[in-house]
Parts: C-alpha cells; structure tokens; sequence
C-alpha cells in the first residue's frame, strides 16, 4: 500500500490533504507529527478527517527530536484509535542528554503492543566533523532497538545495499526522488521519467520478495507544485502509476 505523507504537502491544512490522498487514490495517510503545528496532535480532529475521507491514517512519523516516553505513550494511544500500523521514531539528537526512551523505552513498548514501533534511518552528519548528528544511528543500531525500521531513500547512499540489510525489519519505506543537489523529488522526474535513483530496480525487487508493508510518499511541497491545486493532483496521480507500473502491477 502507497500512503501520502503530510509533509508532502505541510503548506496546506490536513482537511486539503486528506482529500488530495483520497482524490489521487493513495490507500491512506502517513501523519507527519510537528510540536508546533497542533493539528497533528488533535486526535478528534485526525479521527473525524479520517472518518469524512474514508482515508485511514496507516503511519505515524514522529517528530525528529524533543521524544520523551510520555510522547510516545501518546503516539501509541493516537495510533490505537486510528487504526495505524507503524509508527516511526528518528535516532536520537546528539544533545539530548536522557534517550532511555529510545534505548529501553521503545523495545519495551514494542514487546506489548500490536503496532509496529519502527525506527528510521537517518543522513549521516557530523558536527565539527568528528560528532554525529544523531546517536546509535548506524543501520545495525536502528535495527537492533526494536528490530522494526522505516526505510528512507534520500538517507541512503545506496538504497539496494541498505535495503537488503534492512530487508527482514523494513515496516514502511518513505518514497522520494534526489538528483544532484535536489532532494524529495517526485518518483521518475529524471530524463524519460526514469528515477535518478535505481527505485525502479528496488521496487521490482521488493515485488519480487514479496514486500507486503507500506510506502509513503515523501516529497517537497514545492516540486510536488504546492499552491497549483490542479497540478498537485496530477503530481500525486503520476506517482501513484508510477508506483503501480514498478510494484504494484501483475
């Protein structure tokens, strides 16, 4: 199943956005968490948009950094009334001094719930050169804290190398395009729309591994065309054929 993340589309209101998935015919939702925009955490307000759309919220991406054991607990409560199957938490920020919810918090809670508690890799950056950005955030790491991840191309120096190491935990694999020093590109918007990245080979070849959890679609507002209505619609609909073309078609 193909779900369209809210980031995608974080300049319009969640309302637009559902309805956008569900015009494009994505198979449900994947809600991009932010602290400072409330709307994605009014649970009411999510459940009464997933009602009206009949488009389900089958992903929740959690905010990259500011995780406590109470936010999480809270995201496991979201997800239960939703009906969401992964939720997705990002390695911990190089300054955040107490990550016991990351290292015994999320294995624990993973133990005891139905949902798949997923963690997701991440680019790797340094700072002054020697610090990294994020700690335990190599892929045997991430794969080690609940042994559910979530895969992001644009994190990924090589998406057919780390996607086989990945291959057993991957719950939920986030879609996007790069080409030189563009990221979150739509899928194909290379020449004779064929991905800059190799994802046509890796969406065969989950196909061919029988690949059964989720996609997410997780493009730039602005090269997905925020503010054409007209033209986001047909961006998203592109996406969605080539997704059917690659994966989806028998």
């Amino acid at each position: 199943m193909i779900l369209l993340s809210t980031e995608s589309l974080n300049w319009y209101w969640l309302h637009r956005i559902f309805w956008f998935a569900k015009e494009a015919w994505f198979h449900g939702i994947d809600l991009s968490v932010s602290f400072e925009n409330y709307d994605t955490l009014d649970l009411d307000y999510i459940k009464k948009l997933s009602d009206e759309t009949w488009i389900q919220v089958l992903s929740i991406s959690a905010p990259s950094s500011g995780i406590t054991e109470s936010i999480v607990d809270k995201f496991i409560s979201m997800a239960s009334v939703l009906g969401t199957q992964v939720i997705t938490f990002a390695p911990p920020h190089f300054s955040d001094k107490d990550i016991s919810w990351y290292k015994e918090y999320l294995p624990k809670v993973k133990k005891s719930s139905n949902i798949s508690i997923s963690v997701q890799n991440v680019e790797p950056k340094f700072l002054f050169f020697i610090i990294p950005a994020r700690k335990n955030a190599s892929l045997i790491e991430i794969k080690k804290i609940t042994w559910d991840t979530s895969f992001d191309l644009w994190s990924s120096s090589d998406i057919i190398k780390d996607s086989t190491f990945l291959w057993s935990s991957i719950k939920n694999i986030y879609l996007s395009d790069n080409l030189l020093d563009k990221k979150w590109l739509i899928l194909g918007s290379s020449v004779w729309g064929i991905s800059n990245l190799p994802i046509e080979s890796l969406l065969m070849k989950l196909k061919a591994n029988s690949y059964n959890w989720l996609f997410s679609l997780k493009v730039s507002p602005k090269e997905i065309w925020a503010g054409n209505n007209e033209a986001v619609l047909n961006n998203l609909k592109h996406c969605i054929s080539y997704y059917e073309k690659y994966f989806a078609e028998k």
